[in-house]
């Protein structure tokens, strides 16, 4: 049912918050143990309640693997998840409450078991088998390790023998042998690309796509064709809704990204969530990097700078470029188990990071604490909506190693409490929301000789707001008095901020 509350404010995506959602960890609606639509369906309240204005869901069509990132099936739902129809129910319930929905878009590979490549596996003859990469051994001797981790796999063989017989054709999979690439040289593959994605956008109504591993849609040394599909990709898709969002998933120097930023007009900025992170545990405001340098002099630089850096590169790159800003997501370790369960770091985080340019993505159960440290199903556990025995959406697909009663409180305990972090999340996404300067506005450097402070300024029009941060377990003095605090007057005294805290004044 929809929440006719008022005073909910959810800004127009992609102006507004995002929140990234593990079906299988999320809510289990007919119990089984494992999450699904019937109970992502009834959760949809809390997500309006919380201000968001888009889901982000990973995969969700079948797969033979616990994460979905495999596909077998590009038009189904996994059943494990529920039905199209339980889909569409959840989809049309979401946009009643002006909530978008990004669905996780997989095309850089398939399954080893979706039927292309068993077809292709068949022989060299088969009509799929140009759908895949394929190579004599001798051509590939010398590639068959490629003796490197990247940021974004740690695997370290891209070339896969078919049956272990080494002395025939190898296929290429950047991430494993279980996910063949597939071959976009094949005009074939490219068309069965385009269909599937206009399928999720005009028969079914999803509102965009987050596309896994869009780096990689050729091999790294063809880099510039990757970025050229995904031009040609943004066309296609706007043949059948003009303001599809499209949000990439390149770890990769601003250098680089920015040519994928022409044809992908969101990318998820890695180095600001590096950046963020590094300088709450040091203490000081860094300019830090997940992905590699960007510029030269990097311990030059802070936070505010190189983000605008950043911005102008990729908005000279591409005018309706759109930040996607996080601070970690299911591939890295929760932000409170990095910042060692420290609440007040936690909460500075939040504050940063939902006070900047963007669109914000929150990962899910980041805005209750929850923990986690690779391996990854250990960061991707499930949900805790309330105390175990009196939770009945609960998932128990796996035994929780972090996340579980006594060392996270629940979504319903941390209700009852409004000093509690879910509370700071709420209250900043409902206080960006009713801001323009923040959820659409600029952002500009403030002249500040102070390490320990992040200071910007935010502006939209005639609307502008003045954002401070303390990094420091040490109160700091400001350089100029404020004079009309909207956000956090109870963290100044005397002219000076609280540590660990913010203030926003106009």
């Amino acid at each position: 049912m929809k929440n006719n509350d008022e005073s909910i404010i959810n800004s127009e995506f992609p102006d507004g918050v995002a929140y990234e959602i593990f079906i299988q960890s999320w809510a289990d609606g007919n119990g089984d143990g494992i999450g699904d639509f019937i109970g992502a369906i009834q959760k949809l309240d809390y997500l309006q309640d919380l201000g968001v204005s888009a889901v982000w869901l990973m995969p969700i069509m079948p797969s033979p693997s616990y994460h979905k990132y495999d596909v077998t099936d590009y038009k189904a739902i996994h059943p494990d998840y529920g039905t199209m129809d339980d889909f569409k129910t959840f989809l049309k319930e979401a946009h009643n409450r002006n909530i978008k929905v990004i669905i996780d878009m997989i095309i850089n590979h398939t399954s080893s078991e979706h039927p292309w490549f068993k077809e292709a596996f068949k022989g060299r003859n088969n009509p799929y088998r140009d759908y895949y990469i394929w190579a004599d051994i001798d051509s590939v001797a010398d590639k068959i390790s490629k003796k490197e981790v990247t940021q974004d796999s740690d695997n370290i063989t891209q070339w896969h023998a078919v049956n272990n017989d080494r002395n025939e054709q190898h296929y290429y999979g950047f991430f494993w042998g279980g996910m063949p690439d597939l071959n976009f040289d094949n005009p074939k593959v490219r068309k069965e690309i385009y269909d599937i994605g206009k399928y999720w956008l005009n028969e079914i109504g999803v509102d965009g796509f987050r596309l896994d591993a869009a780096k990689h849609i050729f091999p790294d040394e063809r880099i510039k064709d990757s970025y050229l599909f995904w031009q040609e990709y943004k066309r296609e898709m706007q043949k059948v809704k003009d303001d599809v969002y499209l949000v990439g998933e390149v770890w990769a120097p601003a250098s680089v990204g920015k040519e994928f930023a022409k044809g992908l007009p969101a990318l998820f900025n890695f180095d600001l969530a590096g950046s963020i992170q590094q300088s709450i545990l040091q203490e000081r405001n860094i300019a830090s990097t997940i992905s590699g340098p960007s510029w030269e002099n990097l311990d030059k630089e802070d936070i505010i700078s190189r983000l605008i850096k950043q911005r102008k590169l990729y908005k000279d790159a591409s005018n309706d470029y759109k930040d996607a800003i996080f601070l970690t997501n299911h591939d890295q370790n929760r932000i409170m188990s990095n910042l060692n369960g420290d609440l007040k770091k936690a909460k500075l985080a939040a504050s940063i990071f939902l006070t900047l340019a963007g669109t914000p993505y929150i990962y899910y159960g980041e805005e209750i604490g929850m923990l986690g440290k690779k391996p990854d199903p250990n960061i991707r556990e499930p949900f805790l909506w309330d105390t175990k025995e009196l939770d009945t959406f609960r998932t128990n697909w796996i035994e929780a190693v972090f996340t579980k009663d006594g060392k996270v409180q629940s979504l319903r305990e941390q209700k009852d409490n409004p000093l509690s972090l879910y509370h700071h999340y709420r209250n900043l996404i409902h206080f960006r929301n009713q801001y323009i300067a923040l959820s659409k506005g600029n952002i500009e450097s403030i002249e500040n000789s102070n390490p320990y402070l992040v200071v910007y300024r935010r502006v939209y029009q005639n609307e502008l707001l003045n954002v401070v941060h303390n990094l420091s377990s040490q109160s700091q003095l400001l350089d100029t008095i404020p004079k009309e605090i909207i956000y956090g007057g109870n963290s100044i005294i005397n002219n000076t901020i609280n540590p660990f805290s913010t203030i926003i004044y106009k």
